[in-house]
């Protein structure tokens, strides 16, 4: 094993990456003196509701693209061949469910925070523990994605550990504070040509200097690299096609159905249409953007086969080796390392300031609105501004504790990862079946946290008791859920198959999401039904979709009927023309803010509706109210 090799910048490096900087500064400069300058929590937290379809779906693609993605995927492609490609068939039904069934409900309810849902569905203790669990999940995963990236950047062209890190956590928590999720947003749009711009550099160069595409394809070829469908249903393995397209579909809600850092630029958008066509757009460009990772991943197999820069001890860890090849590429043509570094720093600040801004608008609306209802809007603004401004700087503290933890940073990470599952399943449980109750919520979300964390720190553990297993770094398909689970991931070897709870913990972590929501539903069904499952009165009204009284079909009408699953279309027959249920706009903004608080409020709306089904939203296609 050689010594770990160190390649340096050129100026015109520095100043293409000091470049990105000053430009995504500028943006939030410019947003903070233009418009109405950020001066209602309205403008800063969502945007005035004002966003187009193209920014929100780049922004949506900036957020899912991260620098652990640039980092990870093409290493998993050079190590383990294209079976991860796959991965994008999950894409479809990953973005086409949030897009028809979890956008209509949250735009049609006007609500900031995704987690006003569920008090709204349930109470607020349960909306408190969803918002608590969301905020440990993202402070902690904050300091490993700034950490990350200068590490690796550090190891390999000796550029400073903590400038790099100062600069990028400063300049994002600058043009957060100021520009808002207006700020966010562009940001997000320009970095995200920059991460093509540098990606498509370094295949082209790459493949250029490997004799071209057909020739990168024919050494992968010889070398085992493309793979074919892998059809093997066992959940052990790590990645077949079930894995990858099926698992990755609720790897793909946690995030494009749930998650805060998404549901807030959804509800930025001027109408609900606009709102699912950026889950449309957003669907070819996240296709171009894994098809990029597989690319650089087989140039890189070209480029270096079998002999890899990591087995030479010419870098320390897989998420360094994609820098490396890029400084050894691209270290003839001055400007390109740079446009490069800026690409993936581009990843790393567009993750980081959707969470500053997701942070922030979680505990105004869910921890401090509540708690303060007379406050004046400009108070509101400034604290909310005061609380991007301070989850910065909890973020460079994340980033330093990252800097101690060594080889426990692997656990760290793995713990946002964790979450994710568990949060989907309580908003589905919350969604789909109308007899959950609080009660149930609560367990269901309890158990599924405890049953992520077994598995996931049973699995390591298990990992670092067999010798013959390698962890790798951050092999990931980047979106702000998965990327950490893929921390977990080790490279395997021949071994016979594993029993009891060593197969447990051998569970793919492609599955993990699925598992872990399914426990959510699971125990929180079970728990309903034994504590008293909830009746039609209830349920605040548009907070359950109707999909349970469809897929139900063939029970008897007054079963369903006592499951509170009886289609609205069904009552309008029986109600003898009367219209299905849908609320009127101020009725929906006074739900979404007084939630629960007058019984007698939803009797009015019972009245006012004359209809007697469960209070159902009644999807259609249609603009915003």
């Amino acid at each position: 094993m050689g010594d770990v090799v160190q390649m340096h910048f050129s100026t015109l490096d520095y100043v293409i990456f000091a470049m990105l900087l000053v430009a995504s500064a500028g943006i939030g400069l410019f947003y903070a003196l233009s418009g109405g300058r950020q001066k209602t929590t309205q403008e800063f937290l969502l945007a005035d509701r004002s966003m187009s379809c193209l920014p929100v779906s780049l922004s949506l693609l900036a957020t899912f693209q991260s620098a652990v993605a640039i980092l990870g995927a093409p290493s998993e492609i050079y190590a383990h061949g294209t079976q991860y490609w796959f991965l994008g068939c999950s894409y479809f039904l990953g973005l086409l469910i949030p897009a028809h069934i979890f956008i209509p409900v949250f735009y049609r309810l006007r609500l900031a925070s995704a987690y006003q849902y569920l008090e709204l569905r349930f109470n607020k203790t349960v909306r408190i523990c969803g918002t608590v669990t969301f905020i440990f999940q993202m402070v902690i995963y904050m300091g490993v994605v700034l950490y990350a990236p200068a590490l690796a950047l550090n190891a390999v062209t000796g550029l400073n550990l903590w400038g790099a890190v100062f600069a990028m956590g400063l300049v994002c928590t600058l043009y957060t504070t100021l520009g808002g999720l207006k700020a966010v947003i562009w940001t997000d749009v320009f970095q995200t040509i920059v991460m093509f711009a540098g990606q498509l550099a370094v295949i082209v160069v790459g493949a250029h200097q490997a004799g071209g595409v057909a020739e990168v394809w024919r050494r992968a070829q010889n070398g085992s690299r493309i793979s074919g469908l892998e059809l093997n249903p066992d959940p052990l393995e790590r990645h077949t096609f079930w894995t990858l397209a099926v698992g990755g579909i609720f790897l793909m809600l946690a995030l494009y159905g749930v998650n805060q850092a998404q549901v807030q630029r959804y509800l930025s958008s001027r109408t609900e249409k606009e709102a699912i066509m950026s889950c449309y757009v957003v669907f070819p460009c996240q296709q171009i953007v894994l098809a990029l990772g597989c690319l650089m991943g087989l140039v890189m197999f070209a480029r270096y086969g079998e002999d890899s820069p990591l087995d030479k001890g010419y870098v320390q860890s897989n998420d360094q080796m994609v820098l490396y090849f890029v400084m050894d590429v691209l270290q003839d043509l001055p400007g390109l390392p740079g446009l490069f570094v800026a690409c993936l720093f581009s990843g790393a600040l567009s993750t980081i300031s959707s969470a500053f801004n997701s942070l922030a608008t979680v505990t105004m609306e869910d921890l401090i609105k509540p708690h303060f209802p007379t406050m004046t809007e400009a108070r509101a603004t400034l604290l909310s501004k005061g609380l991007a401004l301070s989850y910065g700087l909890v973020c460079l503290a994340m980033a330093y504790i990252a800097s101690l933890m060594g080889s426990v940073l692997q656990a760290a990470i793995s713990i946002f990862g964790m979450v994710g599952g568990p949060l989907l399943g309580l908003f589905c449980l919350g969604m789909f079946f109308p007899w959950a109750n609080s009660a149930g919520a609560l367990a269901g979300l309890g158990a599924g946290l405890v049953m992520a964390f077994w598995i996931g720190i049973g699995s390591f553990m298990s990992r670092m008791q067999t010798p013959q297993f390698n962890t790798t770094a951050m092999l990931s398909m980047g979106n702000t859920t998965t990327a950490a689970m893929t921390t977990l991931v080790a490279s395997f070897t021949t071994k016979p198959r594993p029993t009891g709870l060593r197969a447990f913990y051998s569970l793919s972590y492609m599955w993990y999401s699925a598992h872990n929501s399914a426990t959510v539903i699971v125990v929180g069904l079970v728990v309903s039904l034994l504590t008293g499952p909830w009746k039609e009165k209830e349920l605040t009204p548009g907070t359950v979709y109707p999909v349970l009284g469809t897929l139900l079909f063939f029970l008897p009408e007054h079963y369903r009927e006592k499951l509170c699953c009886v289609t609205p279309l069904e009552n309008k027959s029986k109600a003898l023309g009367r219209q299905p249920y849908r609320m009127a706009e101020k009725e929906i903004n006074d739900v979404a803010h007084t939630p629960h608080e007058d019984a007698k409020r939803e009797d009015e709306l019972d009245e006012k509706t004359s209809q007697p089904s469960c209070k159902l939203v009644h999807i259609e296609q249609e603009t915003a109210l």
